[in-house]
């Protein structure tokens, strides 16, 4: 059962930022990229109040470097939109469990990002959740 509201339109959105911003990663860490997204539609705190859609996730302003540079505007594959539907049925992995941020930095995974502590690490990205007490919704079960 899904935990966000998704038209196909909106899979295949979701699958070309999976693609974007993770293929060399492989699949598990587009599914990664993918629990990051879901979880900022989800929150409705910090960076992302009012961000109710995938859409407005994907397109909120310098969210994402694939869509800021354009290798996001590649078509989806049907491997990515498995892997958005995994992620807008509720599939968690960590460290991005719990994570509204991730980015790749040139060495090691600094402490904490727009002050919120590390969850872990992903081959080439680190993941960052906030706290409960900054953003109780990303912990709800659905």
């Amino acid at each position: 059962m899904a935990v966000v509201k998704a038209r196909e339109s909106d899979v295949a959105l979701l699958a070309r930022l999976l693609r974007a911003e993770a293929e060399g990663e492989g699949e598990y860490g587009m599914l990664l990229v993918g629990n990051v997204g879901i979880n900022r539609v989800r929150a409705n705190c910090l960076d992302f109040i009012g961000i109710r859609t995938i859409p407005q996730m994907i397109f909120q302003p310098h969210a994402f470097e694939a869509v800021l540079h354009g290798y996001f505007y590649q078509s989806a594959r049907e491997q990515e939109k498995r892997l958005a539907r995994r992620c807008i049925n509720g599939e968690r992995h960590w460290p991005a469990k719990f994570s509204l941020w991730y980015f790749r930095p040139e060495g090691d995974c600094p402490p904490t990002w727009y002050d919120q502590p590390l969850a872990g690490r992903y081959k080439l990205h680190c993941f960052y959740q906030p706290t409960p007490e900054t953003c109780e919704n990303v912990y709800n079960t659905f």
